[in-house]
């Protein structure tokens, strides 16, 4: 494991046992993972899929897709927040298999998947173009890539600042929707953005920044 890995290891490890606090994190409050249930129906296959939910943090939305009925497989480079998610699926007596792996380049061997889904995840990477290809290679014909993104400031501006060299960074301090559009439309049959910084239930208050999701097809 290089340097900046285990510095971005620690980093989320550490931040793991707060993690929750952060309403569209923990999803605690009803209204708030009810709303992040409607979108995931929205976006997904009605019957049973495989999804890949890379980047998945303490599994809230792996939860959410699980109770759906989905087969999930989450990723994520810290192993305290695998073990977070593990908890929350076994306490709900859900069946999930979680990874602890770069989710930029997750650790999936052959296998496809019916849905890719990542939140919140691509500031944080060295090369997001080359993790969008590797996430593409992960789904089958017709599968779908659901990154739930926004362009706002850097993590570390409201608490622990972000590992040395973020400003570095390609797309710190996240990525407009336009702009990653630009980026996924060369490598998907269609695409469409779905705005949602006025869905206040998402975040558990009014939220300034741009906060969308983008939904594609293989």
């Amino acid at each position: 494991m290089s340097e900046p890995t285990r510095a971005i290891t620690a980093y989320w490890d550490a931040a793991a046992a707060a993690f929750d606090d952060e309403p569209d994190h923990g999803l605690r409050q009803e209204r708030t993972r009810a709303a992040w249930a409607r979108l995931l129906r929205s976006w997904l296959p009605a019957g049973p899929a495989g999804v890949l939910d890379v980047g998945c943090g303490t599994g809230s939305l792996s939860l959410l897709l699980a109770e759906a009925g989905h087969r999930v497989t989450g990723v994520d480079l810290a192993p305290r927040m695998v073990e977070r998610a593990e908890a929350k699926l076994a306490a709900a007596g859900l069946p999930g298999r979680f990874l602890v792996g770069d989710a930029a380049d997750p650790p999936t061997g052959q296998e496809r998947y019916d849905v890719l889904l990542c939140r919140h995840l691509l500031w944080t990477l060295p090369d997001p173009g080359a993790a969008l290809r590797a996430w593409l290679a992960r789904l089958g014909p017709g599968g779908r890539l659901v990154l739930v993104e926004g362009r706002w400031r850097e993590a570390g501006d409201s608490g622990a600042p972000y590992v040395a060299g973020a400003e570095s960074l390609p797309w710190h301090g996240g990525i407009t929707a336009g702009e990653l559009a630009d980026e996924v439309r060369p490598l998907v049959s269609d695409l469409r953005i779905e705005p949602l910084s006025g869905d206040t239930e998402l975040w558990g208050g009014p939220v300034t920044d741009e906060r969308y999701a983008l939904i594609a097809r293989t």
